[in-house]
């Protein structure tokens, strides 16, 4: 009887320090020096991808959540019959022992991940290090939101189904006067970007002035807003949804989904979504309807396990998205969509975040301390943090809303 191919991924640690040392003498050196960084990382490698820029190892999430650096079992076999093809052993050398391979009922998460230069590698390794240290007992939520950073950047790099962005705007003083509606969204085709997007104004209430949040009704900036009565306002939106639907999953994405959604079941709308999940697949869909919230994806991305959510305002200035007349449904929707995509189209999160805000995380105030359990929430500047904050009083400063002079300073509200 034939044994089952097995087949899974490798720890970069066992590959590159272990491997060679079970092999016989002869086969240690060309295999040490085919696995050496400075190699490795050689646009000629054979483990060179063509269509890929730099070096592909891939990251792996454990069942406890650490991660690792890893090699897949095709990356470590076509090695061997590499080697041995071009005389550089005599024989195909040995598997590495079957103890080292991670099968995928072993991790949570794998996703590819390249290296154009050796300090690139070498660099990812220590962060890689540190941050297993600084996250021993962390909060079991900002687990769960690591692991479905990954997951929502794997989806997007399949390119698959349609991603859509919503917004609801209603009446502060009433909120079942649903008085905006914007959505956003993106498909592929032909593996190229498709966008939309739009802004719906309900015709009965657009003379309805909030108290407390800003009134930017009247300021959509990606197109033209159309003002249209109740019942149209229902059915267009029950029409986006289904069209929505039909090129595979539909990931409805939202900033702090608890309200919109309770929006899109309430009488003023009623979306049939029976089949609405706030579980990610692990593997990509055929279809469905999956919900997003890039409050979470931030909180992932900044370390936060507790229960604070970050206003798009704020979610957009700390990922350089400007943005101008916040609180229009339209506008929120776009800038919504824009959030998920600097945060998807990116690296893996600890790599993301590092290159985004170097060395603000763990025992930041004595890094000679001990790191273990120290936790990876960024430390942001009080600049940062404050968005009245000149950019002429700090270099490299937050980006500032080119259109803030233009809401009229009557208006009293808080950020979105």
């Amino acid at each position: 009887m034939v044994s089952p191919v097995i087949t899974g991924y490798y720890r970069y640690t066992d590959i590159f320090f272990e491997w060679h040392q079970a092999l016989p003498e002869a086969d240690r050196g060309p295999l040490r020096a085919t696995l050496a960084q400075d190699a490795f990382v050689h646009p000629d490698h054979p483990l060179r991808k063509e269509g890929v820029e730099g070096a592909e190892l891939y990251l792996g999430t454990l069942q406890n959540f650490e991660t690792r650096l890893l090699f897949s079992s095709a990356q470590v076999e076509y090695l061997r019959y590499w080697l041995h093809a071009m005389g550089l052993t005599k024989s195909l050398i040995s598997l590495p022992y079957s103890d080292c391979l991670l099968t995928e009922s072993s991790l949570r998460h794998v996703s590819p991940v390249t290296f154009t230069t050796k300090d690139e590698l070498k660099g990812a390794l220590k962060q890689i290090e540190k941050n297993n240290k600084r996250l021993k007992g962390a909060d079991p939520m900002l687990k769960t939101r690591r692991e479905i950073f990954e997951r929502v950047r794997t989806l997007w790099a399949e390119k698959v189904g349609v991603w859509c962005a919503l917004d609801f705007e209603a009446w502060d003083r009433d909120h079942t006067m649903l008085t905006e509606f914007g959505w956003s969204f993106v498909r592929w085709i032909d593996g190229q970007p498709v966008e939309e997007q739009g802004h719906l104004i309900v015709k009965e209430y657009r003379h309805y002035t909030n108290t407390f949040v800003l009134n930017n009704r009247e300021h959509f900036s990606f197109g033209d807003s159309e003002i249209i009565n109740r019942a149209t306002f229902k059915t267009r939106i029950q029409n986006l949804i289904v069209d929505l639907q039909k090129d595979g999953p539909l990931f409805l994405v939202f900033h702090d989904n608890n309200q919109d959604i309770k929006y899109l079941k309430s009488p003023a709308v009623n979306v049939d979504l029976p089949n609405l999940s706030f579980l990610l697949p692990d593997v990509k869909p055929e279809n469905g309807v999956f919900v997003l919230d890039t409050s979470d994806l931030f909180a992932a991305l900044e370390g936060e396990g507790g229960h604070n959510r970050r206003s798009l305002e704020r979610v957009c200035r700390h990922l350089q998205v400007p943005t101008s007349f916040l609180h229009n449904a339209g506008n929120d929707a776009h800038y919504t969509l824009l959030a998920i995509k600097e945060m998807a189209a990116n690296g893996p999160l600890d790599m993301q975040r590092e290159k985004r805000w170097p060395n603000r995380t763990g025992n930041t105030a004595y890094p000679t301390a001990p790191q273990t359990g120290a936790g990876v929430k960024v430390k942001f500047e009080p600049w940062e943090e404050d968005e009245d904050y000149s950019d002429t009083e700090g270099l490299g400063g937050p980006v500032i809303d080119k259109h803030k002079d233009q809401v009229d300073e009557a208006q009293v509200g808080t950020p979105a």
